[in-house]
């Protein structure tokens, strides 16, 4: 496995080491002795399997409470994953990392605890297999507004046709507005 830092260092761009054959691949999509030498000492307590349809934006959420570190992956399709730094003392306080993830090239993206996040489908179709390092609380869970101008996230939109949202996401506060970590 490669390791690649973003332009937001806690945030990695995870690059495996994938075997192919005629007979298809194989490859380590997590493991703890590796991540932990990468700096990432994290301790999954929970795997989420989201599916989406072009053209669909899932986010910006994270939780104030109970905030989540997610390893995301994309196993069908492709989509353009952001992560948004909330933590209120972080030197990137406010800054915003987009990386391409598909399942050709299988590479994930690791987003520690303090960032919102949020992927935007570009391809027909894409699931989305994603690990947390907390529980899934709905009391604590907040949405971002996607569109924030302050954030200026330069999202691949399909034709410049706004994307599907769920009514939560349509709500999402600005960043001037929300619920920020310590």
């Amino acid at each position: 496995m490669e390791f690649v830092p973003t332009q937001i260092p806690d945030v990695v761009l995870i690059q495996p080491r994938i075997f192919e054959d005629e007979r298809g691949f194989f490859l380590e999509s997590y493991q703890k002795e590796r991540f932990s030498a990468a700096g990432i000492h994290a301790d999954f307590v929970q795997d989420n399997h989201s599916a989406s349809s072009k053209g669909v934006l899932r986010g910006l959420h994270y939780q104030v409470c109970q905030p989540q570190g997610k390893l995301v992956r994309v196993v069908v399709g492709e989509v353009f994953d952001v992560a948004v730094d909330l933590r209120r003392h972080s030197w990137t306080f406010g800054c915003w990392v987009g990386i391409s993830l598909s399942a050709k090239k299988k590479n994930q993206l690791w987003i520690p605890p303090g960032f919102a996040h949020g992927f935007y489908v570009t391809s027909e179709m894409a699931e989305i297999l994603y690990k947390a390092t907390d529980y899934y609380a709905p009391q604590w869970e907040r949405s971002l507004s996607w569109n924030d101008p302050v954030l200026g996230i330069d999202w691949p939109l399909t034709n410049g046709e706004l994307p599907t949202l769920a009514e939560k996401d349509r709500r999402g506060s600005l960043l001037a507005d929300t619920e920020l970590y310590d």
